[in-house]
């Protein structure tokens, strides 16, 4: 399936766009890309609002505080599915676009990433955060479609309900394959 679907206007004119999906997915990856292409401010939720060194959660209230001033700004390219934050993050969201790779390319992600950057930083991380894999990861990984993918669909669902009588919804844009997110890319850089 070729990624075209009018897209390219959609997200030259969006100011704010999410990027989520499972881990391994490619979300920091795609997003940093997308923020160059696009002049969008890069923002990880890992590195800017959820850990600090020693891989410490910050506490619940700070990041909601940090991810509040954060959506205020007016652009923005945020990576991260963070479904406790979709209610701070959806209303600014001028886009959405949901990695949806099959589990097997997240989990060739996830230990690929792990082996590349295995004990050290990750440009995504703060410092303090070295790179590491766990079962626990593999298997939230391994079970993300059954799992965490009803939660994203209800919170989507909920937020375009909302909006209909407040405004135009939000564009979630899935992509199921790293050759849609590259035939993304590749159509962002042709000219007008």
């Amino acid at each position: 399936m070729k990624v075209k679907f009018g897209l390219k206007s959609t997200l030259i004119e969006a100011d704010r766009i999410l990027v989520i999906g499972c881990p391994g997915s490619g979300k920091s990856t795609l997003a940093k890309r997308l923020s160059r292409a696009l002049g969008l401010g890069y923002i990880s939720m890992d590195r800017d609002f959820y850990w600090l060194p020693g891989w410490r959660k910050r506490p619940r209230d700070e990041i909601d505080r940090l991810i509040a001033k954060a959506v205020a700004e007016e652009r923005w390219i945020m990576d991260g599915t963070g479904l406790n934050s979709f209610d701070l993050r959806l209303p600014r969201a001028d886009a959405v676009i949901w990695l949806r790779l099959p589990r097997y390319a997240c989990l060739y992600g996830a230990i690929s990433r792990a082996f590349r950057y295995f004990g050290r930083n990750r440009p995504e991380l703060p410092a303090g955060c070295p790179e590491h894999l766990s079962l626990g990861a593999l298997a939230y990984i391994w079970n993300f479609e059954r799992e965490a993918a009803p939660l994203i669909e209800a919170a989507l669902r909920d937020h375009v309900a909302g909006m209909a009588a407040n405004g135009p919804d939000v564009p979630v844009l899935q992509l199921k394959s790293r050759r849609q997110m590259r035939e993304l890319l590749d159509l962002l850089d042709r000219p007008a």
